[in-house]
């Protein structure tokens, strides 16, 4: 990478010494084109890249220690600006030698042709414009390897913009479109006859050399970023959030690419956010968390849910005389098995409470057939627990209650400790049916208005009135045989 900025340097001698080539061919001034060269040689290849030396020596020991960043930032942002006024400066004094020199030394137009004075200062002028512009794109070209190459090395991106895009443009354009106009437009004024053929012939023939080159430089300069930027959003609008692009350009580009970056780590760290806290509430809640309560609170609302409480027959005597590593790989396997149903039946778990978890349909996440989708997954929670024999050799029969009716939830808490929570008579009477379960044996009970919500989807048998506790008057309550067929009882 150090050889390429010298190699970008030098660009610029070969460019002049085809410039000089054509008018001494034209000409027919060889002698002058030998001393051209030799001027060439030493100020457009000596003193150039002894003074581009000088500007890049903090980049050189940067890329070789990979030490101080924050040191050569500037020096490396400014890296195309300070090598174009070098070249501009060492062009005007290239370019006087060549047009002054002669009317000093008293040379003749049979000797040396001579240029009026307004071609004389316009020359002067473009042809440092032209050391200056060529310059400064030729080393963006490099810059933006550069910066790619750092990023690759050394992990570092630039973080300082001082340069304008708008205004590169218009430099760009100014030059290739004016810069030859204005060439010919004085010679036009300056010469007539042969001479001013020659003139324009001239201008014509390095125009024609040199506009290419600009406009290839120009181009990439300009669109490699772009191009770099938009393939970058495409992997995000892909789901890719690990994508990190290397800033190689020192003005708004570069800057809405450190903003890319910004944008992406800002999305990861919210997707695994999302990722782990939903491993301590449902994920639903946590994504409606993080998109509507900026401050982590849901704000408080009143609904009609559908509330599940489910448990573990005879848990407690298990508890007492298992092995506890067995015990707590058998109850992760257990949930592994009972928590899918109810996700994908459209529920929430929004707790756990010792061996059992308390589940909610239609709140917070919406669910308009929610009493049928609970029982359906009441049913296979006990289709899948029943038989199965989980790690240690353990069994673990569950027990659910179901119950349908209004309820309020939102976030409670005080200051870091939030947690999300469904309150209202409806989860109590819910808990009191799961408990019921053991007085009578059965797997699924469900309050009357859970099955008059749920429809004649499933099969029940009608236990009668039970007293409640924590309730004065007593329910219908049903236990839940199948489902898909008439109720009976």
């Amino acid at each position: 990478m150090i050889r390429r900025y010298y190699l970008a340097m030098s660009l610029i001698f070969v460019v002049d010494t085809v410039i000089s080539f054509i008018f001494c061919w034209m000409y027919d001034a060889f002698r002058l084109f030998a001393l051209n060269l030799a001027v060439d040689v030493v100020v457009l290849l000596g003193v150039n890249l002894y003074g581009a030396s000088r500007i890049f020596r903090p980049v050189r020991a940067f890329i070789a220690s990979g030490e101080n960043f924050a040191g050569i930032e500037r020096t490396l942002t400014q890296l195309p600006l300070r090598s174009a006024f070098w070249v501009a400066i060492l062009f005007m004094v290239i370019m006087s030698e060549r047009l002054f020199l002669p009317r000093l030394l008293g040379a003749t137009a049979s000797q040396v042709p001579l240029s009026t004075w307004g071609d004389t200062f316009s020359t002067i002028f473009v042809q440092t414009a032209l050391g200056f512009v060529l310059t400064y794109f030729i080393v963006s070209g490099y810059l933006e390897g550069l910066c790619h190459f750092l990023f690759r090395r050394h992990g570092v991106n630039l973080g300082l913009f001082f340069g304008s895009f708008s205004l590169k443009i218009g430099v760009a354009l100014g030059f290739t479109a004016i810069a030859p106009l204005l060439l010919i437009a004085v010679e036009v004024l300056s010469y007539t006859g042969d001479r001013l053929v020659q003139e324009i012939l001239i201008d014509l023939m390095a125009a024609a050399f040199v506009l290419p080159i600009a406009l290839y430089w120009v181009s990439r300069t300009l669109t490699n970023p772009l191009r770099r930027l938009d393939q970058g959003m495409e992997k995000v609008a892909g789901g890719d959030l690990s994508i990190r692009l290397p800033v190689t350009s020192n003005e708004e580009v570069g800057e809405l690419t450190q903003r890319f970056n910004q944008m992406a780590v800002g999305l990861r760290e919210r997707d695994k956010l999302r990722e782990t806290f939903g491993k301590y509430v449902s994920e639903s809640v946590a994504s409606q968390l993080l998109q509507e309560a900026p401050d982590g609170r849901l704000t408080g609302q009143t609904r009609e849910a559908t509330l599940m409480f489910t448990d573990i027959d005879g848990f407690t005597t298990l508890s007492e005389r298992a092995d506890p590593d067995a015990l707590i790989a058998a109850l992760d396997e257990y949930l592994a098995v009972v928590l899918p149903p109810i996700q994908r039946h459209g529920g929430v778990v929004n707790t756990f409470i010792g061996d059992g978890l308390f589940a909610s349909f239609n709140l917070p996440l919406a669910n308009d057939d929610h009493a049928a989708a609970a029982v359906a997954a009441a049913l296979e929670i006990v289709e899948a627990t029943q038989e199965r024999v989980f790690t240690g050799g353990l069994r673990l029969p569950t027990r659910i209650g179901i119950n349908t009716g209004l309820v309020i939830g939102g976030t409670i808490g005080a200051g870091d400790r939030l947690s999300y929570t469904l309150l209202g008579d409806a989860v109590n009477t819910a808990a009191r049916l799961q408990e019921l379960n053991k007085r009578h044996g059965t797997r699924i009970l469900v309050a009357q208005t859970s099955l008059l919500r749920a429809g004649p989807k499933f099969r029940y048998t009608s236990l009668g009135d039970m007293e409640i506790r924590g309730r004065s008057e007593r329910l219908p309550i049903h236990r839940v045989d199948g489902r898909f067929l008439e109720k009976v009882g």
